[in-house]
């Protein structure tokens, strides 16, 4: 009876281990350092971006067509103007900003400090997952449409979208758990294959409507058939374009991917003018070549497709180009266009996987915020898959209900980048980027509230997601708050000495809160730490004074300096939080000497909970007690711990 037990716990272990193996990089630190890339070049890169970027044209303009009617082509050369003119400015603009990949994200975490600028973080990476994880859901039942409507799918299958949509979706999580890795090669065949079948199906539309010019005048007398004006026309296209949002995706991928950009021998860490240049170039032409084929399609596919066709069940619905290929280029070229929409939308889904795994440990990490199983991408493949599958039952695995969901996801973003560049234009005093870019801010903003006053699911999952993110990130918070959570100390030549010197005795610091840094502040508290701790007035004492720079932060680098004040010897450094910041600068001592430094401490007087989360929000708190509890946590030998003394 014992042999099936012992099995099937050393299974479950087996399991577990693989589960929990880190299969991106080994962790170094607190968290992981940053990846180095293979690069490649801009035009190369611009095609793993472009399977999400350009994917969209399997639904985008049946999707139009939906929103706006014959007002199509007009909201969508709207919806182009502002790609052009609005969405690249803004995104050339970062990529100079954050040239290894960092996004508008970290953007404004660098221009907005402390708790504000990491609670905005945490929001941004809710609309981030929306983002991402509808983009799964969303290609995989566009392409579940696909592969239904195609003449040669059996009938057995007609009726299957969620199962088929579902299948997908775990295949996908299933590549992830072996352990894919990004495949330029394959991006860059899919995109080329996917445009080349685009621009033969657009260019065969354009032809049907030169031989048939009827198709025109039945467009022209659609779109004047309510309003004989055409500046009401174009302002009920004004107001129909941020249905049209969707087309708008893929600028926030196009700045995340630039470590892969290939620069010029001439670039520098600091600001590889290369490799910004380059992306630029890929920004550029990507938004030049989706404009064309945002027209282009939306205008074929309004004038050639019946209005009925879009609906729900219809054989255009999600796949409006497809439809057109199979009438007018027959079946067999009609399967090789579902065909390759279908694996470019499934490796759309793919692209959106492998931004929600790094994610996580890009932001989440540095702020304490993340378990350690996080650390791990398996764990991370189960949990964004089952949320995938939720999603695709939820929406039935219907490509426009998901649309405004989609949306949401891509305009935040949108919208808080143009607001960093506005920021950044406003603290670098320049006015006229501030007015060209506020203005551009604006549109966006409006955009973005019209979409979501208009399709309020997009909003429902984001809030889901940002209150899951914000609540699993202040738990682990408070439980990796007594970490060590430093990455090095370094101490400069004064306070090298001051230790040197100390280690010849005992190794007494007191900490201190820094007041008015006189000599009569040090002389009172080196007489009442004396007094309480009995210290013989011969050992000789060393102040140590930690200055709280920013709380919200999680691990840094302590700088330690040496300071003299008449008598008194002050070793002063700044750290995230006082307790860890101690406990480093007291183990480092340590190893330097050899010797197990004393530190002393003063009694509060409180309530234990404020001052628990004074610790938390602050960095302070019952100093004492935490000090000890992260030196407890961080040396298990107690003979190697560091002495803690409360006096009072």
């Amino acid at each position: 009876m014992a042999k099936p037990i012992i099995s099937t716990k050393r299974l479950s272990k087996r399991f577990m281990h693989w589960l929990l193996q880190e299969n991106r990089k080994e962790k170094e630190g607190p968290y992981r350092k940053e990846e180095a890339h293979r690069q490649h070049s801009w035009w190369q890169v611009m095609c793993l971006t472009g399977v999400d970027y350009f994917s969209t044209l399997g639904y985008q303009p049946g999707i139009a067509a939906l929103a706006a009617g014959a007002l199509s082509p007009i909201a969508t050369f709207i919806l182009v103007l502002l790609t052009l003119f609005g969405a690249l400015p803004i995104y050339r603009r970062i990529a100079a900003k954050s040239p290894h990949g960092e996004g508008s994200i970290a953007m404004l975490e660098h221009l907005l400090s402390w708790w504000q600028g990491k609670l905005l973080v945490l929001c941004l990476l809710g609309f981030v997952a929306t983002d991402f994880i509808i983009t799964i859901t969303l290609s995989a039942a566009d392409a579940t449409a696909h592969i239904i409507e195609n003449p040669l799918t059996p009938s057995l299958l007609h009726n299957q979208t969620i199962p088929i949509t579902i299948v997908l979706v775990a295949l996908l999580g299933a590549v992830f758990l072996r352990g894919f890795r990004e495949a330029i090669g394959i991006a860059v065949v899919l995109v080329g294959a996917y445009l080349l079948l685009n621009l033969i199906v657009i260019g065969v539309g354009l032809q049907q409507i030169l031989i048939h010019p009827s198709a025109i005048a039945n467009w022209q007398a659609a779109l004047f058939a309510r309003h004989s004006n055409v500046f009401v026309i174009i302002g009920i296209a004004i107001l129909l374009f941020p249905r049209l949002a969707l087309g708008l995706s893929g600028f926030e991928t196009g700045v995340t991917v630039m470590p892969l950009v290939e620069g010029s021998s001439s670039d520098t860490v600091e600001y590889p003018r290369g490799r910004i240049r380059n992306t630029r170039k890929l920004l550029t032409t990507a938004a030049v070549i989706m404009s064309f084929f945002l027209l282009t399609s939306s205008f074929i596919t309004t004038l050639l497709i019946p209005a009925a066709e879009f609906a729900s069940g219809g054989k255009a619905n999600g796949r409006a180009l497809a439809y057109l290929a199979h009438l007018y280029l027959g079946n067999g070229f009609g399967t090789i266009y579902d065909l390759s929409t279908i694996s470019i939308l499934w490796f759309a889904g793919a692209s959106a996987m492998a931004g929600l795994l790094n994610i996580v440990p890009r932001y989440l990490p540095r702020y304490g915020m993340a378990p350690n199983w996080a650390l791990a991408s398996r764990p991370l493949v189960l949990v964004y898959t089952a949320i995938a599958f939720v999603v695709t039952i939820i929406f039935r695995a219907n490509v426009e209900a998901q649309g405004g969901a989609y949306a949401t996801g891509v305009l935040v973003l949108i919208s808080s980048a143009a607001f960093a560049v506005t920021l950044f234009a406003h603290r670098q005093r320049s006015a006229k980027g501030k007015v060209v870019f506020g203005c551009i801010t604006v549109v966006f903003i409006y955009t973005t509230i019209v979409n979501i006053i208009e399709r309020p699911e997009g909003i429902k999952i984001a809030a889901f997601f940002i209150g899951a993110i914000i609540f699993t990130s202040l738990v682990s918070r408070v439980w990796r708050s007594t970490e060590l959570r430093v990455e090095q100390v370094e101490v400069d030549e004064n306070a090298r000495q001051f230790i040197t010197e100390a280690s010849l005795g005992a190794i007494r610091l007191i900490a201190n809160r820094l007041g008015d840094g006189g000599e009569q502040e040090y002389f009172f508290k080196e007489k009442e730490v004396r007094e309480d701790n009995h210290i013989p007035p011969t050992d000789s004492v060393i102040f140590l004074e930690i200055m709280i720079s920013d709380a919200s932060d999680f691990a840094d680098v302590i700088k330690v300096k040496g300071l003299q004040v008449g008598n008194y010897r002050i070793l002063r450094a700044e750290g995230a939080a006082v307790p860890n910041a101690i406990a480093a600068v007291l183990l480092y001592i340590r190893d330097q000497t050899g010797k197990i430094p004393h530190a002393y401490f003063g009694w509060v007087e409180g309530n234990p909970i404020q001052y628990l989360l004074r610790f938390i929000l602050f960095g302070e708190g019952d100093i004492a007690v935490v000090t000890r509890e992260v030196l407890r946590r961080a040396e298990q030998n107690p003979h190697r711990r560091p002495g803690i003394h409360v006096g009072g």
